[in-house]
């Protein structure tokens, strides 16, 4: 997959929207896009995981942990998960653990950064609902696009 997100956002500024946030890359790809499902939860990745079990069909999750810190949202044990079941990457506005296995794995990852402690699993959250974070609207079926520069939304695809 070759793009770069500022040539992206130079052909189509005003088409995509910006994630103004800072976030850090874990997994071997750098740079991945695709359609976009959503969690929302806080400090519980049970919807996560339940995301993660579907065939992810080339998708991308965005899970919006309310910028938590606290807790890990995403292991390598659902990395792999992911990647097994076909998603193209995910964006954690939380926190990960297990970044050095996770560095082995063929999947894209953003997220805040690294936490050791797991969530709680109490089935809290919701799915594919439209996330409003980093300045930015994800909504279902919409595309994102990450690479080392950063995160790009768009209404279609664009390319």
């Amino acid at each position: 997959m070759t793009f770069s997100t500022a040539d992206l956002h130079d052909d189509h500024e005003g088409r995509v929207q910006v994630a103004n946030i800072l976030m850090q890359s874990f997994g071997q790809k750098t740079r991945f896009s695709g359609p976009i499902s959503t969690v929302k939860c806080f400090e519980d990745n049970s919807l996560v995981r339940a995301a993660l079990e579907e065939p992810g069909a080339g998708r991308v999750l965005v899970v919006d942990g309310g910028g938590s810190i606290r807790c890990a949202l995403v292991g390598d044990k659902l990395a792999e998960l992911g990647m097994k079941n076909g998603w193209k990457g995910l964006v954690v506005h939380g926190c990960i653990r297990d970044s050095a296995v996770i560095s082995t794995l063929d999947i894209g990852i953003k997220a805040l950064g690294t936490n050791p402690r797991r969530s709680v699993k109490k089935g809290e959250g919701e799915r594919d609902i439209v996330l409003n974070f980093a300045d930015a609207t994800f909504t279902p079926g919409n595309w994102l696009y990450a690479d080392e520069d950063g995160i790009l939304i768009s209404p279609d695809e664009l390319f």
